[in-house]
């Protein structure tokens, strides 16, 4: 049903270098996230990546063109051989940016990736009081321990980012989330509503906010943009079931960045596995390149000629190149359908109907399925 595209030699020469890499060097994280983007079927205890494997992936990357390298997880501080990671990534010339939790973070730890050669921190905040925050991430301490963290990124002049992902718990202090950020120090702060994949959907019902309270948040983080001018950057990721076109997932299927997962497979987004059909190459059979320009997944949704109607003669196709792949078929049944999202989606009133069931009125709020990882029995 969702087989991929043709490649042919002409195809693959026009298509530009991608220009970053979200690295997934592990699934293991201290964290228990309800909207984590992580699959909900992984086994954490499988083999990852080596330290050599990555430094090979990271070595092709530059040779690709890609400029920015994305530390991602799980939580990367679970990596034993981060510090070696990061400087092979600054010998290289890849900019870094370290997207964690904080916590398992030291001073000493922090020092070291410093002079490792870390660019960037990316630090995740659950929300900006320390009990919700807590209780969002099913860790107890988390946001006391991101406190020091943010001193110790200050300390060693490192530009840090925040990020906060904004749901039904949290929403209400979304504005809040911006001026803490700037409390903070951050040179940048992203407001990101949640995306309705992996775990998310899991919890969705547990996590979606009504449309007035998106509404009110939206407005209010907007105004932030003008009293915060020259202070902090405000990227703001707007909520899917709520906008009236989809965005561009990942800028454009296989157009400016890829990801690599702990075991290596190379995907062009987080939820790319969901989609049946696709075949997906891994970095232990094939080189970054060759799975960039040449690989089926890569391939099956990259541009324009894969799309049916109304994509397909939409003056929008190139803007949000169809919306999100998974998302469609989540909501659909088929990731070449256009992405329900859009007002002009024939299935839009399926996303309609979901937003409009979150009104307050749905009674009592179900309890997160906390991200946590059955560990499979040992074979005897």
């Amino acid at each position: 049903m969702n087989a991929p595209q043709p490649v042919t030699e002409a195809k693959a020469q026009r298509i530009p270098a991608p220009v970053g890499v979200l690295a997934e060097l592990t699934y293991r994280c201290p964290l228990a996230c309800p909207y984590c983007s992580n699959p909900t079927d992984v086994d954490i205890r499988a083999k990852e990546l080596d330290t050599e494997d990555w430094k090979r992936v990271f070595s092709e990357a530059a040779e690709l063109g890609i400029l920015h390298a994305h530390l991602s997880g799980g939580e990367p501080l679970a990596r034993r051989d981060l510090v070696e990671i990061v400087a092979h990534c600054a010998k290289v010339g890849l900019y870094t940016n370290l997207i964690t939790s904080g916590v398992g973070l030291t001073r000493d730890y922090m020092q070291r990736l410093s002079e490792a050669g870390l660019d960037h921190v990316q630090l995740s905040l659950q929300d900006a009081e320390a009990e919700s925050a807590d209780r969002i991430g099913g860790y107890e301490g988390g946001f006391k321990r991101k406190m020091d963290v943010v001193k110790w990124i200050h300390e060693f002049g490192l530009p840090l980012t925040v990020n906060a992902v904004i749901h039904r718990a949290n929403i209400e202090r979304a504005g809040r989330m911006v001026a803490f950020a700037v409390e903070l120090g951050a040179r940048r702060v992203e407001i990101a509503h949640t995306q309705y994949y992996a775990w998310a959907l899991t919890n969705r019902k547990a996590l979606m906010p009504t449309r007035a309270q998106i509404e009110k948040a939206v407005a209010e983080v907007e105004g932030l943009r003008e009293v915060y001018a020259g202070k902090i950057v405000i990227d703001h990721v707007i909520p899917d079931y709520f906008a009236t076109y989809p965005k561009a997932c990942m800028g454009g299927w296989g157009k400016r960045t890829l990801n690599v997962t702990p075991r290596g497979k190379v995907l062009p987004c987080h939820a790319a596995e969901t989609i049946p059909g696709l075949e997906f190459w891994s970095v232990t059979d094939h080189s970054l390149s060759d799975i960039w320009y040449k690989s089926p997944a890569f391939n099956a949704y990259r541009g324009t000629d894969w799309m049916a109607e109304p994509c397909r003669s939409c003056p929008r196709k190139e803007v949000d190149y169809g919306g999100c792949r998974c998302q469609a078929l989540a909501l659909t049944g088929d990731a070449r359908n256009a992405d329900p999202i859009c007002h002009l989606s024939p299935e839009h009133d399926k996303v309609e109907e979901i937003a409009a069931s979150f009104d307050g009125s749905e009674g009592e709020i179900p309890p997160y399925v906390y991200r946590r990882y059955k560990t499979p029995a040992p074979v005897a």
